[in-house]
C-alpha cells in the first residue's frame, strides 16, 4: 500500500526556487511542494559557524518515489549537503492521501 511522506529541504533565497518546485512536480516526483517565505538559518559548516539566507521546501510525495526525489535533488540542489529529511505520514484525508498516489504515479 503507497505511504505518504513530507521531506523538507532548504535552499538558497536567490537561488530559482520556483523552478526546482516545477520540475519535481512535473516529473511527478511530488504532488506539491510548498515554498515557505525567506529565513534566516545558522549552522555549523566545515568548522565554523555561519548564516545563510534560505527557502524552506515542504514536499508532498510517496516514499516509492524517495530514491528518485534523492537523486534528483542531488542533481539539481546547488549545496554540497542539501537537507534532506523524510517525515512519515501516520494519517491523514483519505482523498488528500490518494491525490498524493495519484499524482505520483
Amino acid at each position: 500500500m503507497p505511504q505518504a511522506v513530507i521531506v523538507l529541504t532548504t535552499f538558497p533565497s536567490n537561488g530559482d526556487v520556483a523552478a526546482l518546485a516545477h520540475t519535481l512536480v512535473s516529473e511527478r516526483l511530488a504532488a506539491c511542494v510548498n515554498v515557505l517565505p525567506q529565513m534566516e538559518s545558522t549552522y555549523r559548516w566545515q568548522g565554523a559557524v555561519d548564516t545563510a539566507s534560505e527557502r524552506q521546501l515542504i514536499i508532498k510525495t510517496e516514499s516509492s518515489r524517495i530514491e528518485s526525489l534523492k537523486q534528483r535533488l542531488s542533481a539539481l540542489h546547488p549545496y554540497d549537503v542539501p537537507e534532506l529529511l523524510v517525515l512519515a505520514v501516520a494519517d491523514g484525508g483519505e482523498s488528500y492521501l490518494r491525490w498524493i498516489t495519484e499524482s505520483t504515479a
